[in-house]
């Protein structure tokens, strides 16, 4: 599977389960401590994700990591 195709899987996912949550894009930035900017460039598969950071935004939404990682 091609890698620009799981990111942009993994950044859905997450937007998904934000909204889910009832977070728009600015609280859950506030939550994070980042810029809404992040957030977005996160749910536009821009950024390249480590496995530490995949784990943190599992934790900010209160998931699975698993649930972030469904293909």
């Amino acid at each position: 599977m091609d890698k620009k195709v799981v990111l942009k899987k993994v950044s859905k996912n997450i937007q998904r389960l934000r909204i889910e949550k009832g977070y728009t894009q600015e609280t859950f930035a506030e939550k994070m401590g980042v810029s809404w900017s992040y957030v977005s460039k996160l749910e536009s598969g821009i950024l390249n994700l480590s496995l530490g950071k995949l784990v943190e935004l599992a934790d900010y939404l209160d998931v699975d990591v698993r649930e972030l990682l469904i293909l």
